[in-house]
């Protein structure tokens, strides 16, 4: 793809995608159109970089479709002075975006080869406020908490209460919440020590997350 089309690429996405699904903020739309998306999708997929898609990653993970990951941003309007958690780290776009938002990222991903890959994309771009490690955080990652935002880039079936306790009063969550075909995304805000306010966004599907917490199923 020439240097032409790959912005004409990007700007189409920014304005046919993004814009039109209630993305609005003028932050997060200069980050979509600043962050050079096509350097962390996978070889062979350059292609659909820009689409509007999930893009395959190892592992049977994927990239969030780019309005996804605009809409998850702007609903968790990180603010400098905070410190965010990302479970999983998968291709380190959507950790990016997040770098330049806050004013330090913990992310951790249960794959060591994701981990190892972002760490020189981040390099690339001179990013250093970014914590990576390995683990497995579908249950919560307390390490460093309490935590301003969460970001959680897998579905989850279920919202364990580790990750709720682990927002500062004031703090936001985000979470795709259910199982496939239908899940919901939500922003979960802890407004005191024992309270939280769950909105409700919209429908989608996503991949969920390794070892997530399961409901209790009714078998026969």
């Amino acid at each position: 793809m020439s240097d032409m089309s790959t912005e004409t690429a990007r700007h189409n996405m920014v304005e046919q995608q993004i814009r039109p699904w209630d993305v609005l903020d003028d932050n997060v739309l200069n980050l979509l159109a600043d962050v050079p998306r096509e350097e962390f999708v996978p070889a062979g997929y350059q292609n659909i970089a820009f689409a509007d898609l999930s893009v395959p990653l190892d592992f049977g993970e994927v990239m969030m479709p780019p309005k996804l990951e605009a809409r998850m941003l702007q609903t968790l309007a990180i603010q400098p002075t905070e410190t965010v958690l990302e479970i999983g780290t998968g291709s380190g776009f959507v950790t990016t975006l997040l770098a330049k938002s806050a004013r330090h990222v913990f992310s951790v991903d249960i794959h060591e080869e994701f981990i190892n890959r972002v760490k020189a994309k981040l390099e690339d771009e001179a990013i250093v406020n970014v914590t990576l490690e390995q683990g497995d955080a579908a249950q919560g990652w307390p390490q460093h908490g309490p935590y301003d935002v969460i970001a959680v880039t897998g579905s989850i079936p279920v919202l364990p209460a580790a990750l709720l306790q682990s927002l500062t009063v004031g703090g936001r969550l985000f979470a795709i919440v259910g199982d496939s075909p239908v899940m919901e995304a939500e922003l979960i805000t802890r407004l005191s020590e024992d309270q939280y306010r769950t909105d409700r966004l919209f429908e989608t599907d996503l991949p969920p997350l390794h070892h997530c917490l399961q409901p209790d199923r009714f078998v026969l």
